[in-house]
């Protein structure tokens, strides 16, 4: 398993762009306390928040590209913010389950609060052309549901990859490139959704990246009560990527 200790590398970014990712990061932490007291005081219904989780998401947000598609969960909206997916105006339209789609384009009140997504067809029900835009798969309530979406958003990658004949509408891929994003909390991993798609993905080897937000905790359960040797990488470390076999690359990076 290949453990990251680099604490500086050389990203090349502007001053602009560091102040920008500060206040994004900033703001999004604003958004989960005041989001919470929106639930707590009865003006908004529900609402789970992505506090804690800010910098890897907004270093995720960094390599997503337009035809890409994320297949997550409902503590990823910095990475909503950071990608230009979401406004602020927008996740508080969904927080309180407004209709109105000029409001909350994402789903109009169709979903549960903090459920993401992105449109694919434009006002008339015909399909966007989704390699011009960022991508979202609708997100699903049940833990770790979002996991065989995942798994079926990499595979249709390298479907359109190998397959000539899939090439022929260009809407809906560049030739196989993009790569399907996928979150997930580490309580999660112990769902058999997960498992399943790890096993399919190291034998099919298409471009799927997973990020599992590992806290310790999950479910106000500690890791070590759930999770095998209390680490999910350590857990996975069969699954790993060797000379001349198929299988995962897997990093471990800590985040402060």
């Amino acid at each position: 398993m290949k453990e990251t200790e680099i604490r500086y590398t050389s990203l090349n970014l502007s001053k602009e762009e560091i102040l920008n990712d500060y206040r994004i990061a900033n703001e999004s932490r604003q958004v989960s306390l005041l989001g919470r007291r929106e639930v707590l005081t009865g003006k908004a219904k529900f609402g789970i928040f992505g506090d804690g989780k800010e910098i890897p998401q907004l270093a995720m947000a960094k390599v997503f590209e337009e035809g890409d598609w994320r297949s997550g969960y409902y503590r990823d909206q910095t990475f909503m913010f950071a990608a230009g997916m979401m406004t602020l105006e927008e996740f508080f339209a969904q927080l309180y389950g407004d209709t109105d789609l000029e409001a909350n384009p994402a789903h109009g009140g169709r979903l549960m609060n903090n459920h993401f997504a992105s449109r694919s067809l434009d006002e008339k029900g015909e399909w966007k052309d989704l390699t011009k835009q960022k991508n979202s798969a609708p997100d699903s309530s049940p833990t770790a549901s979002q996991m065989p979406r995942l798994l079926g958003l990499a595979l249709a990658s390298k479907l359109f990859k190998n397959e000539k004949s899939f090439q022929t509408d260009k809407r809906f891929s560049r030739k196989g490139r993009e790569v399907a994003f996928g979150t997930i909390g580490d309580a999660s991993t112990s769902e058999g959704h997960f498992f399943e798609v790890i096993n399919a993905a190291g034998v099919l080897q298409v471009p799927m990246a997973v990020s599992v937000w590992d806290d310790q905790w999950g479910i106000s359960v500690p890791n070590r009560l759930q999770t095998t040797k209390g680490n999910i990488s350590k857990a996975l470390a069969g699954f790993e990527k060797e000379k001349d076999s198929n299988g995962l690359v897997i990093f471990k990076a800590p985040c402060f």
